[in-house]
């Protein structure tokens, strides 16, 4: 019987339109990180107000991570699906949505992060009118990728499939939920969670935000293009399956160890280490499954660049999904956390593993989309190993950096005291590590031009017009029902046999809903406590919501991007009370919203800073640092004491905190009055101790109130005052 066939063609300009915006926004990414790196190791790289460390880092995070990854994701996913279901996309159109789309939502953090604009928490700075067309834009790729599932003409899905579905289900979930705020104003709002439920709400965000959009995606790009660059197929198939269906099951409780020795209750960060510990076994078997598809081809790894790509890439897999449990462990994290070690852990990741799959897949697509020759080998090969020196300068140094942090933090001399009590102590050790990660950076972004400009080439070299490829594949209704034989010997052989995942994968909607129901498990089992967190968070009867004016300097602290350099949470360590005051306790964040406790120090912890120095001396800090501290790297904000304070929007911001449930009394009715008093108040003391006069009502008065507001609370009885201390030279 001859089966009725459908003729077609693959969308192939998407794909290209994705492979060019990941090359220039890579390129804008990278060029960013090279500059926060230049800031940290000569202070003089900040040009204020906007081009700071504080407010460039989280573009240079969101530029790698969604702008070159997700591009480079998408652009993977667009060519290989077509491919592996036999059918075009569901929609043109929406295909184009999601495209501009994307570019779009890059474009707006590209302009609002440096102007300030951010909701503080890592990975999704990005504000709620921004996290609304992100959302809008998941839908319409989601809903294109489902209905294409639907219509395609090959009854079986690929291992490729399987991780890109788990990507687009669980993202949406994340973003959702990490994201639900009040909005104050069309680029302010305030996290709905607070203190401890928003550090939870946030790390299981963020390390999942890593997951599903960091690993997941590129695992479903490497098992597609390795084997085809290969010329082999994938090594195991069952291989495969296992390393699905733990990977999704057990990353998403992998979370809280971000948050070991915190504020949070020990079971979560106890329950998130045991899960990542776990995680070692999947992880690795994804990796061994990459590198053993190469069986009988490592000759080709020799001649062939593109395999170079992918070997290495696999390899820095390897190596940060084994260290990842490793730091998870509380005993390891204790050391690790808060310092450059977990700086050079996520730079493997993203340069060694995304990065390198992402040129090497580029490379093996480039000839096919423009149907022409790559332009030159050589070059492939150039930019393979001038950027892999790259990646070894950076890690080798940044690592070397980490552990010099955490050891000297944490060394006592012979008499018990702290041995390197002023935190710029450390800092000025570290400044040799900073000039080589400088010079890795600059290695690495080398090759990325030589890349950009290889692709270039090949794309001038394609045909006036481009052939299409015309395609012919029986739909799934001409198709014959697939028949799978029983295996025998019990349920436990039929199970190994992995019988059962062949049926899964003829039924897609069954599949995605196994995905979502192995992501809602884990998350509901930690998110459901983290609601009954906040009843059982013992109140502190001291600790008291902040005045109009602090709240208006803390979301200035914000939007300076303090909380990228400073942690406002004291672990229960000896070293840490010593330097910087009492453990945090849990009761202490109930009115933050959203959370601070920050993920590293690259200047001292601030939990206490409250009356640690008189408000002159945080006056003259933030208008030259090193007028204090001549060695600081922190930048200067002289800006502050010329800029007017927002007063008439201070109310809107007491409002919102009020309608979150924070109890702010008298404040509800006259939040601008009594900001302005308090502001007066402060910069009457300011000018008594020979400042600057007129600063009553510049935005530096209220950061002021914000910083010697910080832990007060705690070290005094309710209704004493603060005393400052003399001013003495410190800071980062």
């Amino acid at each position: 019987m001859n089966a009725r066939l459908d003729t077609f063609s693959y969308d192939d300009d998407i794909v290209r339109k994705f492979l060019f915006a990941t090359i220039i926004f890579g390129l804008v990414g990278f060029l960013v990180g090279l500059i926060v790196a230049l800031q940290l190791a000569n202070p003089a790289f900040n040009f204020g107000p906007i081009l700071t460390f504080g407010r460039l880092r989280p573009l240079h995070t969101n530029a790698v991570i969604f702008a070159f990854a997700g591009n480079a994701w998408f652009c993977g996913a667009y060519y290989s699906t077509q491919r592996l279901l036999k059918t075009r996309m569901w929609s043109d159109g929406l295909s184009k949505f999601h495209f501009w789309g994307w570019q779009a939502i890059i474009v707006a953090a590209a302009i609002t992060l440096p102007l300030g604009y951010t909701q503080a928490k890592e990975y999704a700075e990005l504000e709620w009118p921004i996290d609304i067309a992100i959302a809008v834009v998941w839908v319409a790729f989601a809903i294109n990728y489902f209905m294409t599932l639907s219509k395609r003409r090959e009854r079986h899905i690929y291992v490729a499939i399987w991780f890109f579905i788990a990507s687009i289900i669980t993202v949406a979930v994340l973003h959702i939920f990490n994201n639900l705020s009040i909005p104050v104003g069309p680029l302010k709002s305030y996290s709905i969670y607070a203190g401890v439920q928003d550090a939870f709400m946030q790390w299981w965000y963020g390390h999942n935000a890593v997951a599903f959009f960091l690993t997941t995606p590129f695992l479903g790009l490497m098992y597609y293009f390795m084997p085809k660059a290969a010329e082999r197929p994938v090594f195991s198939y069952k291989l495969s399956i296992l390393h699905f269906w733990s990977l999704v099951f057990l990353y998403i409780w992998a979370g809280p160890h971000h948050l070991h020795y915190t504020a949070l209750p020990d079971w979560a960060s106890t329950l998130g280490m045991v899960f990542s510990v776990m995680l070692i076994a999947p992880s690795w078997g994804g990796m061994i499954n990459g590198l053993l598809t190469l069986r009988g081809a490592w000759h080709k790894v020799v001649e062939e660049p593109v395999l170079k790509f992918f070997v290495l890439a696999v390899t820095a897999y390897g190596m940060s999904t084994f260290e990842g449990p490793m730091l998870s462990i509380k005993s390891v994290n204790a050391l690790a956390h808060y310092t450059d070690w977990i700086i050079a852990h996520v730079h493997t990741g993203a340069l060694g593993w995304n990065g390198f799959l992402t040129f090497g897949m580029i490379y093996w697509l480039a000839p096919r989309l423009f149907q022409t020759q790559l332009y030159s080998k050589k070059l492939a090969e150039t930019h393979f190993w001038v950027s892999t020196f790259g990646i070894l300068l950076y890690v080798a140094s940044i690592y070397s950096a980490g552990i010099t942090q955490g050891l000297m933090w944490r060394a006592f001399d012979e008499t018990g005291r702290l041995q390197f009590p002023d935190f710029i102590e450390t800092t000025m050790r570290l400044m040799p590590m900073y000039w080589v990660r400088v010079a890795g950076g600059t290695l690495f972004i080398i090759g990325a031009l030589i890349f950009a400009y290889n692709i270039l080439m090949t794309w001038r070299r394609r045909p006036a017009a481009y052939e299409v490829q015309v395609v012919t594949a029986a739909p799934l209704s001409a198709q014959p029902a697939p028949h799978h034989a029983p295996a025998s010997g019990g349920a436990f052989a039929r199970f190994i046999g992995m019988g059962w995942h062949r049926k899964w994968e003829a039924a897609p909607l069954l599949f995605t809903v196994m995905v979502v129901v192995a992501v809602l498990v884990a998350s509901l089992f930690e998110i459901i406590p983290t609601f009954l967190i906040k009843s059982n968070v013992p109140t502190i009867a001291n600790v008291k919501p902040y005045t109009p004016l602090e709240l208006a300097g803390r979301d200035l602290y914000i939007r300076e991007g303090c909380f990228n350099c400073h942690s406002q949470m004291i672990r229960p360590f000896r070293y840490e009370t010593e330097r910087y005051g009492d453990y945090s306790k849990p009761g202490e964040s109930v009115y933050d919203h959203p959370f601070l406790w920050g993920s590293r120090r690259i200047g001292p912890d601030l939990a206490r800073e409250g009356g640690k120095y008189p408000a002159l001396w945080h006056v003259r800090h933030m208008e030259d640092p090193r007028s204090l501290s001549p060695k600081s790297i922190m930048p200067a904000y002289p800006s502050l004491l010329t800029n007017p304070i927002d007063f008439g929007g201070i109310q809107k911001r007491v409002d919102a905190m009020a309608m979150l449930g924070v109890p702010y009394g008298e404040a509800v009715n006259k939040a601008e009055q009594m900001a302005r008093d308090q502001a007066q108040a402060v910069a009457t003391d300011v000018q008594k101790n020979g400042g600057p006069a007129g600063l009553q009502d510049k935005e530096i008065t209220a950061l002021v109130a914000y910083l010697q507001r910080l832990g007060t609370d705690i070290k005094k009885p309710a209704g004493v005052a603060v005393a400052p201390v003399p001013a003495k030279a410190g800071g980062n």
